[in-house]
């Protein structure tokens, strides 16, 4: 598959909700998943443990990526990784649109 634009106009018109936060998948393999993420300014994803490690991307805005280390304020072009069974969260400080590579599971 080959993705020249993540973010072309197709993509960017489902991205955000008022409602709840999006989760795309664009790649499942059994040794990765790549999936686009996008929170609207204030939206949230509380702190919870994942079975998988996952570094996320940002691709634009800024956010709170919560970590048992602590709290790293994140904005475009930055890049964090969690460990598997880590606990993060997520806090969108303006509209946030991040890709996860995640472990295959």
């Amino acid at each position: 598959m080959f993705i020249e634009n993540l973010l072309d106009e197709k993509l960017r018109n489902k991205l955000f909700s008022l409602y709840k936060v999006n989760k795309n998948n664009l790649l499942k393999s059994g040794k990765f998943n790549i999936v686009i993420i996008s929170l609207d300014e204030k939206q949230k994803i509380p702190p919870h443990p994942e079975p998988y490690g996952v570094a996320f991307i940002v691709l634009e805005g800024k956010g709170i990526f919560s970590t048992k280390d602590g709290e790293f304020t994140l904005k475009k072009n930055s890049m964090i990784f969690m460990k598997a069974n880590e606990i993060r969260g997520i806090k969108a400080l303006e509209k946030l649109v991040i890709v996860g590579i995640q472990d295959g599971h």
